[in-house]
């Protein structure tokens, strides 16, 4: 448990109070940890076989403290796992999305997708999500599960140590309060044709994007393009194989798939990858050879595979840092909800702020063609450009944003002559943070001041 405290904030090990975990044994199901933290996993201290009874088990009330020791009755380490990895998915699977998902069924839809008419395509997948509302979990529109579980877990390490203040390196560089990614996904050749116009959207408001372009099959990708997204200051991913929804229907099949999606990255130095609908099976991620992954929503209720990593912090799986989506697609608001404007957007905004977390985006340029969408998309980039300057907001392409998070991952907080100093690449770009503990409030105090000798305070 230390390990994970200590990647999730690099704070050094022996800052934090010792975790004792116990054997685990019984089933794997739901149980709470204080009023607010639903978690998936094995505890001693009893577990509901579905969400609606967590409540009833409160892993919280079974901590105790002992000689410095935290106490636990399950592996904090085992059930950030299962979120993330979205082991819970299976138990909240209605019988009607069994049949939906398919294989065969899927198989046939995606064969003739094409071939229907967008009205009946937009209104089966309205039928599909129409009990989006009612899904109990993750939490809709934003859930910090695994950000507040990192909270509650530092909490009692200061508290078994009797420690008010503890130093940390910040989340973001140059003392930057959240992070934001805009993203687009290239899916048709309209697409395509539309993203010179739809970098020139971006750069009038300020904002540098990823292109996600699909490799094969849908249209053609010529150097041309390629080297205009990049001369333009844009970055260049790879979307999917051919965006078929069968990337992760056989295991044989994908390696298959894999090995040609690896091909392509090196053919276009691509750094990142999105599946094609989001689809995603994280236990494979090892076939990629991508530096970073961004098929994850964090709250999936509007995806065609439910689900979320229930957190909005970068975090690694292997070797391939994951890039959580953390707010709504333009298509699933604008044609599945019918919402032309951008007050959830702002909602979901405002609330990862809170959390200093990572605000990312997906907004296709094909269906930003359409005026009606365009003006919201735009009314969106005037508010972030507003709200990166107010907020110290750090607005990078998604590739810096994983070379970051790998350079922060390797820093060391370690103390000299009384003063504590960050070690590692990219130090200077770095700030020392401090969690205060205020009775049960956790709060966060970074400074943005570099002192003469490079050492931040």
């Amino acid at each position: 448990m230390i390990q994970a405290l200590s990647d999730y904030y690099r704070i050094p090990n022996r800052l934090l109070g010792k975790f004792v975990e116990p054997e685990l044994s019984g089933r794997t199901g739901y149980f709470r940890f204080g009023p607010h933290v639903t978690c998936y996993g094995q505890s001693n201290s009893g577990v509901a076989a579905g969400i609606g009874s967590s409540s009833f088990y409160d892993a919280s009330k079974a901590v105790f403290f002992h000689n410095g020791e935290v106490r636990l009755s399950f592996s904090p380490a085992q059930t950030i796992d299962n979120l993330r990895r979205e082991r819970y998915v299976e138990t909240l699977i209605p019988d009607r999305e069994r049949i939906v998902t398919q294989e065969w069924l899927l198989k046939a839809y995606y064969s003739i997708r094409e071939g229907l008419p967008i009205s009946i395509r937009r209104h089966l997948q309205r039928i599909y999500f129409s009990d989006w509302r009612k899904r109990p979990f993750p939490a809709w529109p934003v859930d910090f599960t695994v950000d507040l579980l990192h909270e509650e877990l530092l909490k009692l390490s200061m508290q078994a140590s009797g420690i008010q203040k503890l130093p940390f390196i910040w989340f973001w560089p140059e003392a930057s309060q959240s992070c934001l990614v805009m993203t687009h996904d290239v899916e048709t050749a309209v697409g395509r044709d539309f993203t010179s116009g739809l970098m020139d959207i971006d750069e009038q408001y300020g904002i540098s994007a990823s292109f996600q372009v699909i490799p094969e099959m849908r249209y053609d990708v010529t150097d041309q393009y390629v080297s205009q997204i990049r001369s333009r200051g844009f970055e260049f991913n790879i979307h999917d194989l051919n965006h078929d929804g069968r990337l992760y229907q056989e295991r044989e099949e994908f390696l298959r798939r894999a090995a040609t999606i690896n091909e392509c990255a090196r053919r276009y130095h691509a750094e990142g990858f999105r599946a094609g609908a989001m689809y995603r099976n994280l236990d494979w991620y090892d076939a990629f050879e991508f530096s970073y992954d961004m098929s994850l929503p964090n709250v999936a209720h509007l995806e065609p595979k439910r689900g979320g990593c229930c957190s909005v912090m970068p975090f690694f799986i292997g070797r391939i840092l994951e890039l959580p989506l953390t707010t709504i697609q333009d298509y699933s608001l604008f044609h599945i909800l019918g919402d032309y404007s951008i007050d959830l957007w702002k909602v979901q905004l405002e609330l990862i702020r809170q959390r200093h977390g990572l605000m990312s985006f997906i907004a296709h340029p094909d269906y930003l063609i359409e005026p009606k969408a365009r003006k919201v998309y735009e009314e969106l980039l005037d508010y972030l450009r507003g709200m990166i300057v107010a907020e110290k907001v750090w607005a990078p392409l998604p590739t810096e944003v994983d070379r970051w998070w790998r350079a922060r991952n390797e820093m060391k907080l370690v103390q000299k002559d009384g003063k504590w100093e960050i070690e590692g690449a990219e130090k200077e770009r770095a700030r020392i943070a401090y969690a205060v503990l205020d009775g049960d409030r956790m709060q966060y105090e970074v400074s943005e001041a570099l002192i003469p000798n490079g050492v931040r305070s």
